[in-house]
């Protein structure tokens, strides 16, 4: 097996060493897994799409033909093309088929496997990463430091800049799979158009989740006590259809970990400290410190108990539910303001 350094992955699809004529890029993030299959065989490909002849082969159908991988590697064709096998490989074994080719790779040809999780002990994975002529790519869920890799490059390549609070909220709004991450860049460069930077409003307009960032606006400013501020996003809340029920739910879920917050600044230790080590986003920094301040443990117990009753009493009354929200949201901005 090629080693490579993962910081190499995306490199070695763009530029493919044809050393290793044997690749396999596997993983449980299924979007870049596709992704970086169909770079690999379009860098290998070339400029002229006559370079090289395709072949798709199924692993399932194979494991039922062992013999058939060799015969379709070393295959000449007529005019003597180059030839990409893109093996996609199923819940059936192929191996016995694929170990002469990884002795003895087929000269003037590149068979790259595409696979989903594979275990460490898995047969496939076993055997590339046991041969020199094997180059293995693993594709694992994005994380935050890739995500947003993956957000300069494509604003970037279109020509546009993002504000760092956009960039932030993008990130945290998509999930770890890499097709539908790009599918929500795209789409926010799409609807960028020709303004050349994209904000935070236009991350709120396109991305599919946005409404979670609503959420936080409205509990962010009612637990700091501007119940104006509270009531408007509440409004705007309801107007993009999030319930009553999301909204208290979404509340109680703030107000807990608020109140594991307050315990720990109230046992000695820095503001500062507490609110990094429960990692608040940087745009919600001030008003976690502004409810802090504000509001001690004993009153967001209160506060808890308050919400955990309009839940019960909206599912009582639903055609209230609305009403009880609202109330609930405006008695947390007014605790705060008396608090204070």
């Amino acid at each position: 097996m090629v080693a490579l350094p993962r910081g190499d992955y995306d490199s070695f699809v763009e530029d493919p060493d044809p050393r290793y004529p044997v690749v396999l890029i596997y993983g449980p993030n299924r979007g870049l897994v596709s992704e970086r299959i169909e770079t690999l065989l379009k860098n290998t490909r070339g400029k002229s799409a006559d370079d090289f002849t395709v072949v798709t082969l199924e692993g399932d159908a194979l494991a039922s033909d062992p013999g058939k991988l060799s015969d379709e590697a070393r295959t000449i064709g007529l005019f003597g093309d180059k030839r990409i096998l893109h093996v996609r490989a199923g819940s059936r074994s192929f191996v016995e088929g694929l170990k002469p080719l990884l002795a003895d790779p087929a000269a003037e040809t590149l068979i790259a496997i595409e696979a989903g999780d594979l275990a460490k002990n898995a047969p496939l994975r076993s055997a590339c990463e046991a041969a020199k002529s094997c180059a293995v790519i693993p594709c694992y869920d994005d994380d935050a430091r890739t995500i947003g890799a993956l957000i300069d490059s494509s604003v970037l390549r279109a020509g546009l800049a993002i504000d760092r609070d956009a960039k932030e909220a993008l990130v945290s709004l998509v999930g770890s799979d890499r097709l539908a991450t790009r599918a929500e860049i795209e789409k926010l460069i799409f609807y960028a158009g020709d303004t050349k930077k994209i904000t935070l409003a236009d991350v709120r307009a396109v991305v599919a989740d946005a409404s979670g960032l609503a959420l936080d606006d409205l509990l962010d400013a009612a637990s700091a006590g501007d119940a104006r501020a509270a009531l408007r996003a509440f409004a705007q809340a309801r107007e993009s259809g999030t319930s009553p029920a999301s909204i208290i739910n979404a509340a109680i879920r703030h107000l807990a970990q608020l109140h594991k917050m307050s315990l720990q600044i109230e046992s000695g230790e820095d503001t500062e400290t507490v609110i990094k080590r429960n990692r608040v986003f940087w745009r919600r920094v001030d008003d976690h410190k502004r409810a802090l301040r504000r509001l001690g443990s004993r009153s967001i117990e209160s506060a808890l108990a308050s919400f955990g009753d309009a839940e019960l009493e909206s599912r009582r009354s639903s055609a209230l539910a609305d009403t009880i929200a609202e109330r609930a949201i405006l008695s947390l901005a007014e605790r705060g303001k008396r608090k204070a």
